[in-house]
């Protein structure tokens, strides 16, 4: 191991237990909640008067958006655990290998895209943008130990750097 990994600090894995991962896990439990309640009603007279392509898109950008927020939950559910000592990180690799955080991509220039609510379209966003986050922040923390070495030809500082700013923007 290069002196470089050596002295390392892992943000990451001190966000994960911060007032920082309290904010994340709130704002994703927020964001649940917040689109349960859009489906189920403001969502639900909103898709019923949709030309029929951007209503077929809603049902299934519907099961998208459900499941990408159930996969943030679990794993956000997952990291409490280990934070409040209720689970060792050696049962939360082994459950978290059942969440999926990527592969729920959108495609925007999907005909109806632009017929869907714009309401719906924010949920849909918001909740890409913190998958994003989520799963920077997953790889940070879950990463094994050899890949946590920063090669001598990378700048260590600005590796660093660039991980702050994914992992503490709130947008």
């Amino acid at each position: 191991m290069s002196e470089v990994g050596l002295n390392t600090i892992s943000f990451a894995g001190r966000a994960a237990s911060s007032s920082q991962f309290k904010a994340i896990y709130s704002e994703g439990m927020g964001l649940v909640e917040e689109t349960a309640a859009y489906l189920d009603g403001p969502g639900r007279s909103a898709a019923k008067v949709l030309p029929r392509m951007a209503s077929v898109l809603y049902a299934a950008e519907s099961m998208r958006l459900t499941t990408r927020l159930m996969q943030m939950a679990s794993w956000l559910l997952l990291q409490r655990a280990v934070n409040n000592g209720e689970m060792s990180r050696d049962q939360v690799l082994s459950e978290k290998s059942k969440v999926r955080l990527d592969g729920f991509n959108v495609d925007k220039s999907a005909p109806g895209w632009n017929d869907l609510p714009e309401a719906f379209r924010d949920l849909v966003e918001r909740s890409l943008r913190l998958q994003n986050r989520i799963a920077l922040l997953d790889r940070e923390i879950y990463r094994p130990a050899e890949a946590a070495v920063v090669p001598d030809n990378e700048n260590s500082v600005k590796a660093q750097l660039d991980l702050l700013r994914t992992v503490f923007t709130t947008n």
